[in-house]
């Protein structure tokens, strides 16, 4: 069974096996059971307080001897900034239908690491700024074969399907709806408790994903840290051959293993990979007039060096009322010096109700025009200005201060709609002098 902590930001402490964790003057360099030491460290040792995340492991063998000999593998479909590949695509919106996946587990199917296909990058990883976005296409469960990324750290959004995250500081399980956060150089594997799964992935190059500040909100509101979840200590004991692909410096290495690097039997901490249901958030908006700007919906961000700018935000776009009055409701027309990767977990969303499906995806890049295309202009043109309640539907998007550039995958799939952009054409001129 899953079982968690709560809260976010906080320092934690859990152990598997009674008396495992040190306490007082026993010394962390000599704890029971025979285990071994560890720090994790998230940040750079002098990081200020409120800003230093760093975790003790208490594990029956340390890193060092979990993976030894690495070799250079085939990256797959997985990309890392500053790549530019070159493509036909002219600039311009883009969106895509569902990429399919399996109807079925099979022996043969892809992985979540094996899975991951890259569709834009921004940055550059080196410098620990910007960002990838990832879809997992999931068709069976890691056996033995575990992962761990270097270059960033990911946020997964459960699209369809379950996904079951074993890690070193203990197990994750999320269903659609829900996100996990695994920080950078934490290892798991990924298990499929029910079936294929397919899932959104950022990869984010930059610091820890953190709760963005209220400000004039207050003290209430958007993402509460109570209702964030670490895991408890869970280990394997076990030896018995695996391997370890690590993603570091935008490239793919393996090493053979001879035990479980899932070894934890304590730890105490704050940087732990977390769970959050997106259904928790709560949304605020306009109650008179006017349409606020989608920043009110950030739910985790990642800021970058200069203040009030996201190296990524998460945005999520969930139920709610709409209720300002003598205002047009759908998100108006702009261009925007951010980047927009937007995803829809389920329903159908507001500013583009068809074309735009559960399972796709769309990206308006730094400068880009976009806004609703022309049945929801319409729509929101015309309706009566009485209370809507926009359920279910949930829709998100990963956004950062850097462009993100499409690969040359994303660009060659069939999925992708070729004339997206011609949703507004039918807008006309409505211009009276």
């Amino acid at each position: 069974m899953t079982r968690y902590m709560t809260g976010f930001g906080n320092s934690f402490e859990t152990e598997a096996l009674p008396g495992a964790l040190p306490v007082g003057r026993n010394s962390p360099q000599r704890p029971a059971y025979g285990l071994y030491a560890e720090q994790l460290s998230g940040t750079p040792f002098t990081a200020p307080r409120d800003q230093n995340r760093r975790s003790w492991l208490y594990r029956i063998l340390p890193s060092v001897r979990h993976g030894g000999r690495f070799r250079r593998i085939a990256p797959g479909l997985v990309r890392t900034g500053p790549a530019q590949e070159e493509t036909d695509l002219a600039i311009g919106p883009q969106r895509w239908d569902p990429i399919p996946i399996p109807s079925s587990i099979g022996e043969g199917g892809t992985t979540f690491v094996t899975g991951l296909r890259t569709i834009t990058v921004a940055g550059d990883a080196g410098s620990h700024a910007g960002m990838a976005v990832h879809v997992a296409i999931v068709g069976r469960s890691m056996v033995s074969e575990y992962f761990r990324c270097d270059d960033g750290e990911l946020l997964i959004v459960a699209q369809e399907g379950t996904l079951r995250f074993r890690t070193e500081l203990g197990v994750i399980e999320i269903a659609p709806g829900e996100i996990a956060v695994v920080p950078r150089g934490i290892v798991f594997l990924v298990e499929l408790p029910e079936g294929p799964a397919r899932a959104y992935v950022c990869e984010n190059y930059g610091g820890p994903f953190t709760l963005p500040e209220r400000g004039p909100i207050g003290a209430n509101c958007l993402a509460n840290p109570r209702d964030f979840e670490v895991p408890v200590a869970s280990y394997e004991d076990r030896e018995a051959p695996g391997t370890l692909t690590v993603k570091w410096g935008g490239a793919l290495h393996e090493a053979d293993l001879a035990a479980s690097p899932l070894d934890v039997v304590a730890w105490h901490g704050n940087y732990a990979p977390y769970k959050y249901d997106l259904g928790r958030f709560s949304p605020v908006g306009a109650i008179a007039f006017d349409h606020p700007d989608p920043s009110i919906f950030t739910t985790l961000t990642a800021p970058s060096g200069v203040p009030g700018t996201a190296n990524v935000d998460f945005v999520i776009f969930p139920e709610r009322w709409a209720v300002a009055e003598d205002t047009f409701r759908p998100p108006w027309y702009h261009r925007n010096i951010m980047s927009e990767f937007m995803g829809l977990i389920r329903g159908v969303y507001d500013a583009k109700p068809e074309g735009f499906v559960p399972g796709g995806m769309s990206l308006h890049a730094m400068m880009q025009p976009h806004g609703p295309d022309a049945a929801a202009f319409e729509h929101a043109s015309s309706a009566p200005l009485a209370p809507v309640k926009l359920s279910g539907s949930l829709a998100f998007m990963f956004e950062t201060a850097l462009p993100q550039r499409i690969t040359a995958y994303a660009a060659c799939l069939p999925q992708r709609q070729v004339g997206y952009e011609d949703c507004w054409a039918p807008l006309a001129r409505n211009f009276r002098a």
